[in-house]
């Protein structure tokens, strides 16, 4: 019973946080707020962070048998894979990424400004963005599958996996819908999330 409350909870928490940030949330709220949209971003960042912290301590005070153990050389790939998906993910954030934009403060800076109408230049194709279009979620994945001890671990993981895959489809609608057709090109160039599985275009 408990897993199926976690479960609950977890996929509950995930599809709120999805439709806080759907295109057609987005597109109500930003009529609503008009200028002031300018700070939903950074708003939906806290209220994201104020949620997933109980969660976390919810999920990590239910007692659950050790399933898994890394004996030393699982150890050694594990840490590995650690280190890669964390130093994957950091260094997309900070230079792949507009990290200013993600909490929401870069918006809030230019409130009051004119807003750019033509963003086709925006893509980033540098980097990691080279190799594959989402470095964050698949540095994710993997860091979330190294800290599997427990079939609690299991369980949220795996919700947590299906959540970041639908997640980055529904993203990249909504990206399409943002830059048009050289958002189009860059996905036939470059793989969603497996590195290496597509030539590249020029």
């Amino acid at each position: 019973m408990k897993y199926v409350l976690i479960v609950f909870l977890w996929a509950a928490y995930c599809a709120l946080h999805s439709f806080l940030i759907s295109i057609r949330f987005s597109n109500l709220m930003s009529r609503s707020l008009k200028d002031y949209y300018a700070f939903y971003r950074f708003a939906y960042i806290v209220i994201s962070l104020v949620l997933l912290v109980p969660l976390i301590k919810f999920t990590a005070q239910n007692n659950d048998q050790v399933i898994f153990t890394y004996g030393p050389y699982l150890s050694l790939v594990r840490n590995a894979l650690v280190a890669g998906s964390l130093l994957m993910f950091f260094w997309a954030f900070f230079f792949d990424y507009d990290s200013l934009s993600f909490f929401g403060i870069r918006q809030i800076m230019n409130f009051g400004k004119p807003k750019e109408t033509d963003r086709s230049g925006d893509i980033k194709k540098n980097g990691l963005l080279g190799i594959i279009r989402h470095p964050m979620y698949l540095a994710l994945i993997i860091f979330l599958w190294c800290q599997t001890y427990r079939v609690m671990d299991v369980v949220v993981n795996t919700v947590l996996t299906i959540y970041i895959l639908i997640g980055t489809k529904l993203e990249e609608n909504k990206l399409v819908l943002e830059f048009g057709e050289p958002y189009i090109k860059y996905q036939k160039e470059v793989p969603m999330l497996i590195p290496f599985t597509k030539r590249r275009v020029n």
